[in-house]
């Protein structure tokens, strides 16, 4: 890999990192913690949050009708993605014990925790819910995804694409048949566990 994209790479990496940490400035500007999984916020705060949040009713009168008509055909979704779920956890199971890749552990890709928000009413924590569920099946299969992609064909696709992970960057570039042939194995290997 040329010099120059290796760098950018490990400058996504640091201003990553920074974000991280300025995330962690923000948990200490609303001042929660963790205890566990769960998250715990200063008494006060809570009782801030509880001045803030809109009833059931109310949210539903203020609610555009059109959110409202389509909120099945989004919560209908939950069956297709959970079907997900337990495929890409099966496939993982069998496929990267036979490759000896080590699984995926999907509690690391789950963030639902917005619905311990004191200032959510009920309707709005079933949303973060779904959307926290939604959005961790695809993080953990994308994870599953990458791993299969750089034992199998770590190489760079010709387009841009947009919204990689975070694998592609060091796979084989688009048309280096040498470079490919040469480095499948330790692309693997680098993957595997021993």
């Amino acid at each position: 890999m040329p010099r120059d994209i290796k760098e950018l790479i490990e400058q996504i990496q640091l201003l990553e990192e920074e974000l991280e940490q300025r995330l962690d400035g923000l948990r200490q500007q609303f001042h929660y913690s963790f205890k566990g999984r769960r998250v715990r916020f200063e008494n006060e705060v809570r009782r801030l949050h509880w001045e803030y949040r809109i009833g059931v009713l109310k949210y539903l009168r203020r609610a555009r009708p059109m959110n409202v008509i389509t909120a099945p055909v989004i919560y209908s979704m939950v069956v297709p993605i959970a079907i997900f779920d337990v495929a890409v956890t099966l496939y993982q199971h069998i496929c990267f014990r036979a490759y000896g890749v080590p699984r995926v552990l999907r509690r690391d890709h789950m963030a639902i925790d917005r619905h311990q928000l004191a200032y959510l009413n009920a309707i709005e924590k079933v949303n973060c819910i779904y959307c926290g569920y939604g959005n961790g099946v695809i993080s953990y299969s994308r994870e599953i995804l990458s791993r299969t992609e750089q034992y199998w064909c770590p190489i760079k696709h010709a387009r841009r694409v947009h919204g990689h992970h975070s694998r592609y960057g060091e796979f084989f570039d688009y048309g280096d048949p040498e470079a490919f042939q040469q480095g499948r194995q330790e692309k693997r290997k680098e993957l595997t566990v021993d």
